[in-house]
C-alpha cells in the first residue's frame, strides 16, 4: 500500500521548515504521496509541487481552511485543488485579511493580562507576512519563558476562556465547501478530535458538512487516540464520507509524530483517495 500523508504545514503559514524541505523530509520517511495544507494559504505549493517531482514522490495541493461554525473554529483540508482558482484564492485573502486584525487583537488582550510586548514578539516567528497565528504567539510565549512548551501555552492562554483569547468569525461552512469545489478539490473535516462538541453537536457538524456537499473526515491524525481512530472510522461510515489520514506535522521538536507516520485506515473506512 503506498503511504499517504494528506496534512502537513510549512514555513507559508505556522510550519518550521520550508516546502522543499517537507517534501524532502517526507520521502526521507516513505511517505509516497503528500499534501501540503498549510493554513489558508497555497503559496507554497509550487516549491513543494517541484521538490516532489525531484524526489519521486507525488504531490497533492491542499490548504487548510479556517471556518466559524456554533462559535468554534473548525478546520476543513482541501485536497486536490488548483491553487490558482480564483474563487477559492479570493477566499482564502479574505482570511488572511481577518487574521492580521485578530492577531493585533491578541496582543492586545496578552498585554492587558501582564503579558506586554507579544505581538512583536510573534512577529519574529513569523516565516510568511501573510499569515500571524496563535502558533507565532505560543512560540514567542515559550521563548520568554512564559511557558514550557507551546502545548502548555494553549493550556493556559489562547483559547476561549483564557487570556489571549480572541474570537473571530471565518469563513462560513459553506463558504469553504464551495471554495474547494470550485477549485476541483475534495473537503475535509479535519482533526474531529480536537473540537469541543458533544456526541450531539459532532453529529450535527457532520450532518451539516455533508449535506453541504463535504467529502470526508480526517480519521487518522496525530491528535487522535486509537481509540478515536475506531470512533471516527464509525462516523465516517454513518455519515457516508471518505476517510482521510494525515500528520498534521509542523516541523522537529513541536510534532510528536513523524511525516507519514500513521498506521493504515480501519477495515471499512473508505479513503479519500479511492478514486484517484
Amino acid at each position: 500500500m503506498p503511504r499517504f500523508d494528506l496534512h502537513c504545514h510549512s514555513t507559508y503559514s505556522d510550519g518550521l521548515l520550508a516546502p522543499a524541505a517537507v517534501v524532502a523530509r517526507a520521502a526521507a520517511h516513505g511517505v509516497d504521496v503528500l499534501a501540503l495544507t498549510d493554513h489558508d494559504e497555497v503559496g507554497g505549493l509550487a516549491e513543494a509541487r517541484a521538490a516532489a517531482a525531484t524526489a519521486g514522490i507525488k504531490l497533492i495541493c491542499g490548504a487548510e481552511v479556517s471556518v466559524s461554525w456554533e462559535g468554534q473554529t473548525i478546520h476543513v483540508v482541501a485536497l486536490g485543488i488548483d491553487p490558482a482558482d480564483p474563487t477559492l484564492t479570493q477566499g482564502l485573502e479574505t482570511i488572511r485579511s481577518g487574521r492580521s486584525g485578530r492577531a493585533r487583537r491578541i496582543g492586545d488582550s496578552l498585554a492587558a493580562a501582564g503579558i506586554r510586548g507579544a505581538y512583536e514578539g510573534a512577529l519574529k516567528h513569523v516565516t510568511s507576512e501573510r499569515l500571524v497565528s496563535r502558533t507565532h504567539f505560543a512560540r514567542w510565549l515559550v521563548e520568554a519563558g512564559v511557558a514550557r512548551e507551546t502545548k502548555d501555552v494553549f493550556k493556559r492562554y489562547l483559547t476561549p476562556g483564557k487570556p489571549g483569547y480572541v474570537a473571530h468569525e471565518w469563513a462560513t461552512l459553506p463558504q469553504a465547501i464551495g471554495w474547494i469545489h470550485a477549485a476541483g478539490g475534495q473537503a475535509v473535516i479535519a482533526h474531529p478530535g480536537r473540537y469541543k462538541l458533544s456526541k450531539t453537536g459532532m453529529r450535527r457538524l457532520l450532518g451539516e458538512f455533508r449535506d453541504g456537499g463535504g467529502d470526508a473526515i480526517e480519521i487518522l491524525t496525530s491528535s487522535h487516540t486509537p481509540a478515536q481512530f475506531t470512533e471516527y472510522a464509525a462516523y465516517a461510515r454513518a455519515f457516508d464520507l471518505l476517510g482521510s489520514s494525515g500528520s498534521d506535522y509542523h516541523g522537529p521538536g513541536e510534532s510528536w509524530l513523524e511525516l507519514g507516520g500513521l498506521p493504515e485506515l480501519p477495515a471499512g473506512a473508505a479513503p479519500v483517495w479511492k478514486h484517484w
